[in-house]
């Protein structure tokens, strides 16, 4: 037993904060390994299909809260149970899970590793710093700096927000003049986005599970299109594994290797995404999260690798708490893609799809999902060449840019 157990007579309990349904394995690994796990999350999903079996409770709290009054309702419930480790489910709390973890003196990140994964001009700043490629940017803050960006780097450029998770927010700048209009309308809120180069390119992610600053696990995936093109314009979503003896795969392996560490990951996962650029073939670092990449990607991962990331991150926060040593997950080497949109109808049916290679049907209202897994790497392309001119014909919906993105 811990001394941490000790004090709680050998109960362990672990809070879990999800601002959208996500999770549901990690609550049921931390369950089964005889964890307590409290799901704190938003009134909205007080009805939500949780794994309520396997949580000791859910407590809800309305959206909109700052951080000071999240921080209090937390510091309300620790009165009554004492929370030995805070996660974050879900990209978006994961300040929030720092700031609470830096107030209550519980072990893990804090908030400036954390600014790494949700801050886009630090994550770009400490990337470059360690060596990394990234596409020239500037942060809006000085406009002599601008100035002096604009005239150096040539357009388009993209005005990201530095906050946001995936595309969300992301505006593509023409010239100058557009630029100054566009910081005009954002007023004092400019300060929050920083201007990139707009690289044309391929997008990959690679997708990691991180123990004691050593990436142990990784897998790398191509989207069908860019997710900044999937989430303005609409259209299907795509990815699969790319080919494990090609070139993209063996250096971003070996790139994705060295870049959570250096932006401070000691214990996590992680989903990275680079770039490969179409004028010089280069891999330019684009983002990282320090958690679960969304449109199923997890799903995804597993197909391609039998490797249920939600349950191995669990098994981190786990072996950590106790003072064990992690062991990584037996894996296997297959080719997966998946297939995804907004569909018109709230349950889309996609039974006629009946190719041996289907593995996953997702289930979600107003969503079409397929999952596909074979040997060989073609066969994967195939399948979703023409799985995605069936989707957009058969279940394609359109509607405005999500202010999240599709989980």
């Amino acid at each position: 037993m811990t001394n941490e157990q000790s004090k709680t007579g050998g109960i362990e309990r672990i809070l879990c904060i999800a601002s959208s349904e996500k999770g549901h394995d990690f609550l049921r690994q931390c369950a089964e390994m005889g964890m307590r796990p409290t799901l704190l999350t938003l009134d909205t999903l007080k009805d939500a299909a949780w794994p309520r079996d396997a949580v000791e409770d859910v407590v809800t709290m309305p959206s909109g809260l700052n951080r000071e009054q999240i921080l209090n309702t937390v510091s309300w419930m620790a009165r009554g149970r004492r929370y030995d480790r805070i996660v974050a489910l879900d990209e978006f709390d994961l300040e929030t899970a720092a700031a609470i973890r830096e107030h209550m003196r519980i072990p893990g990140m804090g908030i400036t590793t954390a600014a790494y994964y949700r801050d886009k001009l630090a994550m770009r700043m400490s990337a470059r710093e360690s060596g990394f490629q990234v596409p020239e940017f500037c942060r809006v803050l000085n406009y002599d700096e601008l100035r002096d960006y604009m005239a150096r780097v040539p357009a388009p450029w993209l005005l990201k927000p530095r906050l946001e998770a995936s595309a969300l927010g992301i505006r593509r700048i023409e010239d100058s003049e557009q630029l100054w209009r566009t910081l005009d309308e954002l007023g004092d809120m400019q300060s929050h986005y920083l201007l990139e180069q707009f690289v044309p390119g391929d997008i990959f992610h690679v997708d990691s599970i991180v123990s004691e600053c050593d990436v142990l696990f990784s897998v790398v995936h191509q989207y069908g299109r860019p997710p900044m093109e999937s989430m303005r314009e609409g259209g299907v979503f795509t990815s699969r594994t790319v080919d494990r003896g090609s070139r993209d795969w063996m250096e971003l392996t070996a790139l994705n290797a060295g870049l959570a560490p250096s932006l401070g990951m000691v214990r996590g996962v992680t989903h990275t995404e680079y770039i490969r650029g179409h004028a010089d073939g280069r891999y330019y670092f684009q983002k990282i999260a320090a958690g679960m990449g969304g449109a199923s990607i997890a799903d995804l991962v597993e197909a391609a690798s039998g490797v249920n990331l939600w349950r191995q991150w669990a098994r981190l926060e786990v072996a950590y708490l106790r003072g064990e040593t992690y062991v990584p997950p037996d894996s296997f080497e297959s080719y997966a893609g998946s297939v995804l949109c907004l569909a018109q109808t709230a349950e889309p049916d996609t039974d006629s799809f009946h190719a041996p290679e289907i593995v996953v049907r997702m289930k979600k209202r107003h969503h079409a999902g397929l999952i596909v897994r074979s040997q060989e790497p073609e066969r994967v392309k195939q399948l979703l060449e023409e799985y995605s001119g069936e989707f957009a014909r058969r279940f394609l919906a359109s509607m405005p840019p999500q202010e999240k993105p599709m989980a």
